[in-house]
């Protein structure tokens, strides 16, 4: 058993997943027990996370340094690393900070970088300290272009360093640096995990009836991958106690609520409840340019609508909804994490609620959920549905929502979609995406001064959301692109690329 000790880095949870793929129990503990989960989990390694604090911040966490002297191994990450160094007699400062793809040079051999065959790879940086000084023992293992000390180790006391993180998706080796600290430096044997789609199911039922036999669950569906697995899912637990609800609220994408009844008709035979209530969500936001305002505001709205339906149904007691686990650490997850946004799921739900809430995929990545629709069967245009947010084009469109604006977002979404599809991209990238960014600028049209808005295009790849490249499109795609948003859609003076990676940007601009 490995114990991860949560500093409240975005990807702690994507820590303990990699560490449970490999077939080897993990768990999460908060910094202030970590001396007292050792002793009742006797774990045989520990991996100290990264996190938003510096370790020199007034109330930053810390660990017990008595952990150091258990002779356990120790891999620390990022500000876990940072925190190493501190203790041990190291130095850290405020230094480069770096935000995303860095060059790695492997520089010593050490059992975290075994059967690595390339010296340069590329790692995934997200921090503000770095160490400068290492801490007696310890000899430098790999470095970046701008950070000397990117990897380290004190292969006596089996204690290893890293400023980058292994665990996302984005550092080339990273996932075989974590193998490699769990079954060669721990000594865990390492075996591939399998998703029990029945056992998820089980546990639908079990929490659903525990509420009585006639309980009712009313779900939350939108057409987009999550919401439909958590859907099946729940219908082959209490098949037809489950009711689906959609909120046709006008901020999604053009042709969704046509989606979501063929969706229903053909996988669960049964046609969902459409709430109308367009006029309704964009008169409440009328006005707000505040994003998170515009999250809690959707969120509640949500709710209120579907309490106002089950009041004509019997015996609802649960709001399905289809919340994976990176919309919970967005959303400050855990205790010292950074709340990023309010996802209209999570942080942007009220307080005070007639349902309670059931969310079998919480704990799932994006990719997680894929695998689980393809045991259920589901189509792969289905499973492959690129990502859409809850609170649709409303964070979408910098500053106020207005029904133009509205309007402006969706042709050009269509537009980029149509484009996407018609080059083949569609199942090579994870998301694209059209933003009103609320920035003008002039245009020449028709020999006419035109002062108009600015798009953005954003598109990327992932494959669970927590880090994402943008995607690197050929320059005939990107001008069709701008071409057909420019001539077509009313009001609008140009179009922008949007190439920043995650980190440092989120996948939404709001």
């Amino acid at each position: 058993m490995i114990l991860i000790i949560d500093f409240g880095s975005q990807t702690t949870h994507l820590i303990k997943r990699r560490v449970v793929d490999l077939g080897v129990e993990a768990k999460i503990v908060l910094p202030r027990v970590a001396i007292k989960s050792i002793k009742e989990y006797k774990p045989t390694g520990i991996i100290l996370s990264g996190g938003p604090a510096s370790i020199y911040e007034k109330n930053s966490p810390q660990v017990d340094k008595k952990m150091f002297a258990l002779n356990l191994p120790i891999l620390g990450i990022c500000y876990g690393w940072q925190l190493i160094a501190a203790y041990l007699g190291g130095k850290v400062v405020k230094g480069k900070s770096e935000y995303g793809p860095a060059k790695l040079k492997i520089l010593s051999s050490t059992p975290l970088f075994q059967r690595i065959s390339y010296k340069t790879s590329t790692a995934w940086m997200s921090h503000g300290d770095e160490v400068i000084k290492l801490p007696p023992g310890f000899k430098l293992t790999a470095s970046t272009e701008s950070i000397k000390i990117a990897a380290t180790a004190n292969l006596k006391r089996k204690i290893f360093g890293v400023q980058f993180h292994p665990e996302v998706d984005h550092t080339e080796y990273g996932r075989k640096i974590l193998t490699n600290f769990v079954a060669v430096v721990c000594g865990e044997i390492v075996k591939k995990k399998s998703i029990k789609v029945g056992g998820i199911i089980n546990y639908i039922r079990k929490k659903v009836d525990k509420e009585g036999e006639n309980t009712r669950v009313v779900g939350a569906v939108s057409g987009g991958v999550d919401s439909t697995v958590a859907a099946v899912l729940t219908a082959q637990a209490i098949g037809r106690r489950f009711i689906p609800i959609y909120c046709n609220n006008g901020l999604m994408r053009s042709g969704t609520t046509e989606r979501v009844k063929k969706i229903f008709g053909d996988y669960l035979k049964v046609k969902p409840i459409i709430i109308n209530c367009r006029r309704q969500f964009l008169q409440k936001l009328k006005g707000v340019v505040n994003p998170e305002r515009k999250r809690k505001i959707i969120g509640r709205l949500y709710i209120r609508n579907f309490e106002k339906v089950i009041k004509k149904i019997a015996d609802v007691k649960f709001l399905l909804q289809g919340t994976i686990y990176s919309d919970v650490i967005e959303s400050k997850g855990t205790k010292h994490a950074s709340k990023i946004k309010s996802h209209h799921n999570v942080g942007g739900l009220p307080k005070r609620m007639k349902l309670k809430l059931l969310e079998p995929l919480r704990d799932f990545y994006k990719d997680e959920v894929r695998e689980i629709g393809r045991r259920l069967g589901l189509k792969e245009d289905i499973i492959n549905k690129q990502p859409f947010p809850g609170p649709g084009q409303a964070i979408r469109i910098i500053g106020a929502v207005t029904a133009k604006r509205l309007a402006r977002q969706q042709q050009a979404d269509m537009i980029l979609m149509r484009i996407i599809k018609e080059e083949g991209l569609y199942d090579k990238i994870f998301q694209s995406f059209t933003v009103m960014t609320g920035i003008k600028s002039t245009a020449v049209k028709g020999d006419a001064r035109v002062y108009g808005e600015v798009v953005a295009i954003r598109i990327y790849g992932s494959s669970n959301i927590m880090t994402a490249g943008w995607s690197y499109l050929p320059y005939r795609i990107l001008q069709r692109m701008s071409s057909a948003i420019v001539n077509q859609v009313p009001g609008i003076s140009r179009v922008v690329y949007d190439i920043t990676t995650k980190p440092p940007a989120t996948m939404e601009w709001e």
